[in-house]
C-alpha cells in the first residue's frame, strides 16, 4: 500500500468506513490501482476492494464526505457511487447486463453472419446494397449497445489521461464499424459488421465468464450465513421470553434453544444437556455432547434436548462469520487468469493496431491512395482478429464440460478444468467424501427377531442420527415394531419404554468404549448389547485414490475427525491422515503445501471444508455436500462413487491438451495470413472468410474430445 500522510490522534479515534459500488471494476489491475492509490489521498486510512462484490469499503477520516471519497476513486478512472445497503449486489446487476450485451452480440452476429453469405456467393449491384444496410440496421445498434462495457471503461480511462485494455478494443470495434459504414454509404463492395460484433461477441463472453465465476464464490459464501437461526427465544432478567432477531443479539442475552433449533449467536450453556450437530465447523459425524459450560456455535443445530445459551458473540463476530470471511478472502486470490487475460490483451491489442497503422502509412508511402490503404489496413484488423484464440479455451471447455456432466460430473466453471489439469496433491475431507457419511449399525444379526422389533419401535421414537440409521436398517429387514408403554426420551441418554412389563432403552453405552467409535447401547431388563456403527466408505475410495497416484497425484487426509477415527480409512487407501483440524487449520494447511509448490485439489463437502474448498487451486465436492461447500466448489460429482474425481483430472489433462493445439492452430493462422494481409493480397472479404475458418477449424479440434472422456 502507498504510504499514509500523518493524521492526527483525534482524527485516528473518529474514522468511520464507507462503502461504495464501483462496477468498473473487472481485474487484478484494477484491485490494485485502486487499493494502492486511494491511501494517498489525506484523510483515507485504508481501502479494501471486493473484486466479487465490485465493492470499495473506505476506512477514513470523518471529516472526509461521500462526495469527497467519490471524487478520489473517480479521479483514479472509475465511477463510484456511495452504498447504503451493504447487501446491494452491485456485481449481480452487472452480471445481468453483461449477459443482455452477449445475448444481443450473438444475435446480431449470427444474423448478419447469414446476410454475409449472400454477399459473399456472389450478390451484386442494388442487392448487395441492400444486404449491407440490413447488415447495417442491425450491426449499429448491437455495436451501440454491446459495446457499452468496452466503450465506458475506455473513456472513463482516457478522460484521466490513461489507457487500459478497452481502450484498443474500442478502437478497433468502431474503426471497423465505421469504414463498413462508410463503404456502404459509398457504395462499395465490402463491408465487415460481422467482424466487428463477432469481436464484441467473444470478448464478452470471457467477461461472463469471469462473472458468473465470481457470482458462484459470492453464492457460496451466502449459503454459508443462511446456516444461522434468523433470531432467538430471549430470556428476560424478568422471565419473560421474547424473540430477537439474530442482529440485534448482544452479548449477555440468554437464549433459550429447543431440540431441532439452529443457534442465531456463539455462546456458552448455562443450562440443560444436549448433543449439538457441528459438522459444519468440525466435520464430525456424530452429535457432540455439550453441558453447562460448554461453548456452543451459531449455525449448530440442537438436535435432543432444550438448552440455554449466554451469547458471547453475535453478528459479524461469530465464528460461521469468520468462515464466511476466509471463504471470501480465499477466492480473491483465484483472479491468475483474469490477470493473463489482461496482460494478453495489453499487448495483443496494441501489436495488432499498431501493424494496421504502419500498414496503411506503408501504403500511402507507397503511393496506394487513402482508400485502397484503408481497406488494407482494415483487412489486417480482420484478419486478425482474436476469434480462434478467444475459442480456443471455450470451444475446448465446452465440450469437455458436456461429456463430463453426461459421466455425473458437473463442472460449474470452464476455467477450473485448467486449474484441474495442473494439481499435483489431492487432499480429502473423510466424513462424507471419502465415506457416505451415513452411520451404518453392525452386526444386527446377531439380535433375536423379537429384540429387533423393540429396537425399531425405540428407533422411531428419536431423530438421533444413530437412531435414524438404525431405524432405516431395520425397515430395510422388514422388521415389525413392537408396541411399547411409556416411551420418553430424555436429552443426552437415549429413549426408554416400557415392554411388557420390562424396561427397554437405547441409550448412551455406560463403558468408557462410548469415547471411541460410533456406539449405542441397548437395553432389555438386566441384559445389555452394545451396537457398533460405521461411516462406510465410498466403494471406490482406495481404487480412486491409487489412480490419482498413478497420475502423479499425491493424497492427503485433511479431517475434524478423532486421529482413532481416521486410523482405519488412512490404513485402508494407504493415505498420511491429519485429524482434529477446524476451517481455519484446513485453510492453513492449504496454504503450506501451496508454499512448498504443490496444486492443490481440494475435495470436501462439509461447511467447514468451505474455506479450504475456496483457497485450494481446484476443489471438488460430493452432491450431497452442504450447498456452501457445492457453490463454492469447481465441480460437483453425483452418486456414492468417489471415481469422478480421478476421471475428472484425467479429463481436464485431456482438454488442456487440445487447448494448446488450439492456440498452435490459432497462431500458426495468423503466421501465414497476416503478411499476406500487410502485403494487400488479402481483401477484407477474404480476412472475415479466413477469420471464420479457422473458428470452425478450432471447434472441430475440440470436438474430438467428446469421446475421449472416459
Amino acid at each position: 500500500m502507498a504510504s499514509q500522510p500523518a493524521l492526527p490522534e483525534e482524527s485516528l479515534v473518529e474514522a468511520k468506513e464507507s462503502l461504495f459500488a464501483v462496477p468498473g471494476i473487472h481485474c487484478a489491475g484494477c484491485l490494485s490501482k485502486i487499493e494502492n492509490g486511494l491511501p494517498s489521498t489525506p484523510g483515507i486510512l485504508s481501502a479494501r476492494v471486493n473484486l466479487g462484490a465490485k465493492r470499495v469499503a473506505i476506512r477514513h477520516d470523518v471529516a472526509l464526505t461521500p462526495p469527497d471519497l467519490k471524487a478520489a476513486i473517480m479521479a483514479l478512472g472509475f465511477e463510484a457511487e456511495p452504498l447504503a445497503d451493504p447487501d446491494q449486489d452491485v456485481a449481480a446487476a452487472e452480471s445481468k447486463a453483461l449477459v443482455r450485451a452477449l445475448a444481443v452480440a450473438g444475435f446480431a452476429a449470427m444474423n448478419i453472419m447469414l446476410l454475409s453469405v449472400s454477399i459473399w456467393s456472389g450478390a451484386e449491384g442494388a442487392t448487395r446494397t441492400m444486404f449491407h444496410w440490413l447488415s447495417a440496421l442491425i450491426a449499429l445498434p448491437a455495436v451501440a449497445y454491446a459495446g457499452q462495457p468496452f466503450f465506458r471503461s475506455a473513456w472513463a480511462a482516457l478522460r484521466q489521461g490513461r489507457t487500459n485494455m478497452d481502450v484498443p478494443i474500442s478502437i478497433g470495434v468502431l474503426l471497423t464499424t465505421g469504414m463498413s459504414l462508410f463503404e456502404t454509404v459509398t457504395g462499395g463492395a465490402h463491408a465487415w459488421f460481422d467482424g466487428a460484433v463477432m469481436l464484441l461477441f467473444f470478448l464478452l463472453a470471457g467477461r461472463c465468464l469471469d462473472s458468473m465465476m465470481r457470482g458462484r464464490a459470492r453464492a457460496g459464501v451466502a449459503a454459508l450465513l443462511k446456516q444461522t437461526a434468523p433470531g432467538a427465544l430471549v430470556l428476560g432478567a424478568d422471565g419473560r421470553s421474547q424473540w430477537i432477531a439474530a442482529r440485534a443479539l448482544r452479548p449477555g442475552m440468554r437464549m433459550l434453544v429447543a431440540a431441532g433449533e439452529r443457534l442465531a449467536a456463539d455462546g456458552r450453556v448455562t443450562e440443560g444437556e444436549s448433543g449439538i450437530d457441528i459438522a459444519f465447523l468440525t466435520g464430525e459425524s456424530a452429535p457432540v455432547r455439550v453441558r453447562a459450560g460448554d461453548a456452543v456455535q451459531a449455525g449448530a443445530m440442537n438436535v435432543e434436548g432444550p438448552i440455554t445459551v449466554e451469547v458471547t458473540a453475535a453478528g459479524p463476530d461469530t465464528v460461521i462469520a469468520d468462515i464466511a470471511r476466509l471463504m471470501e478472502e480465499a477466492g480473491q486470490g483465484k483472479s491468475r487468469y483474469v490477470q493473463i487475460a489482461d496482460r494478453a490483451a495489453r499487448y495483443y491489442a496494441p501489436s495488432v493496431h499498431l501493424l494496421a497503422a504502419l500498414s496503411f502509412a506503408g501504403w500511402m508511402i507507397a503511393g496506394a491512395g487513402a482508400h485502397q490503404a484503408l481497406l488494407i489496413a482494415v483487412a489486417v484488423l480482420l484478419i486478425t482478429c482474436p476469434c480462434a484464440l478467444g475459442l480456443a479455451v471455450p470451444a475446448a471447455q465446452i465440450v469437455a464440460c458436456g461429456a463430463l456432466m453426461r459421466r455425473g460430473v458437473l463442472v460449474k466453471d470452464g476455467s477450473a478444468l485448467e486449474r484441474l489439469a495442473e494439481v499435483s496433491e489431492a487432499v480429502f475431507d473423510k466424513t462424507g467424501t471419502l465415506t457416505l457419511g451415513r452411520p451404518v449399525p453392525q452386526e444386527i444379526d446377531r439380535i433375536g427377531q423379537q429384540d429387533q422389533a423393540i429396537l425399531l419401535a425405540l428407533a422411531r421414537a428419536s431423530r438421533h442420527p444413530l437412531s435414524n440409521a438404525l431405524r432405516l436398517e431395520l425397515e430395510a429387514r422388514e422388521v415389525v415394531p413392537a408396541p411399547l408403554d411409556e416411551i420418553r426420551e430424555v436429552a443426552g441418554e437415549g429413549v426408554f419404554a416400557q415392554h411388557g412389563g420390562v424396561e427397554v432403552s437405547l441409550a448412551r453405552p455406560r463403558s468408557i468404549v462410548s469415547l471411541f467409535g460410533l456406539v449405542s447401547e441397548y437395553r432389555r431388563g438386566d441384559q445389555s448389547v452394545l451396537l457398533s456403527f460405521t461411516d462406510a466408505p465410498r466403494p471406490d475410495a482406495v481404487e480412486t485414490l491409487d489412480r490419482l497416484r498413478a497420475m502423479g497425484v499425491k493424497t492427503l487426509i485433511a479431517s475434524g475427525d478423532r486421529t482413532e477415527a481416521l486410523e482405519e480409512i488412512a490404513r485402508a487407501t494407504r493415505t498420511t491422515a491429519i485429524g482434529h483440524l477446524r476451517p481455519a487449520d484446513k485453510l492453513a494447511l492449504i496454504g503450506r503445501l501451496q508454499a512448498q509448490g504443490e496444486k492443490v485439489l481440494m475435495v470436501g463437502d462439509g461447511l467447514n471444508d468451505g474455506p479450504a474448498l475456496a483457497a485450494g487451486h481446484a476443489s471438488m465436492a460430493p452432491a450431497s455436500a452442504s450447498d456452501a461447500s457445492q457453490l463454492t466448489a469447481d465441480a460437483v460429482f453425483l452418486g456414492d462413487r468417489l471415481a469422478p474425481v480421478a476421471l475428472t483430472v484425467r479429463a481436464a489433462r485431456r482438454t488442456i491438451a487440445v487447448v494448446k493445439q488450439n492456440f498452435a492452430l490459432a497462431i500458426g493462422y495468423n503466421v501465414l495470413a497476416v503478411p499476406l494481409a500487410v502485403a494487400g493480397k488479402v481483401t477484407p472479404l477474404v480476412a472475415a472468410i479466413a477469420m471464420s475458418t479457422s473458428s470452425l477449424i478450432v471447434i472441430a479440434n475440440a470436438l474430438r474430445l467428446k469421446g475421449a472422456v472416459k
